[in-house]
Formats: structure tokens, sequence, C-alpha cells
């Protein structure tokens, strides 16, 4: 069993952009687990219609 991993996960976000408004977008989550435990999050980063990465700084979550 390893200690430490890295683990890569993606799920679909509702986000907000203001030009765009609300965005479905599938968001992808780089974690480092220890014992199979999350305790911190690497990078998370969404990929565009047009291919393109981008970072998740740019959007705000909304609730």
């Amino acid at each position: 069993m390893k200690l430490i991993s890295i683990k890569r996960r993606t799920k679909s976000e509702r986000r907000y952009t203001q030009k765009m408004g609300v965005l479905y977008t599938n968001v992808t989550y780089i974690k480092k687990y220890a014992f199979g435990v999350p305790f911190r999050t690497l990078h998370k980063y969404r990929g565009t219609y047009y291919g393109k990465i981008k970072g998740c700084e740019d959007c705000v979550l909304t609730s």
C-alpha cells in the first residue's frame, strides 16, 4: 500500500463568469492523498469548448 499518492478526478460543476453567465463545465481536481484520505488540492483546472486549459481562479463559484 502506498502511503502518499496523487489522483486526478473530473466532475461537472456550475460556474459563473461575467461574460457568459452560468456555465456548466467539467472541472479536474488534482489531489494528494495520504493513506487514502485527501489532504491537499494541488491544482484545479477546466477545459474550454475550444480545447484550451484554464485555471479555475477566473471563475466564481455560485451557490
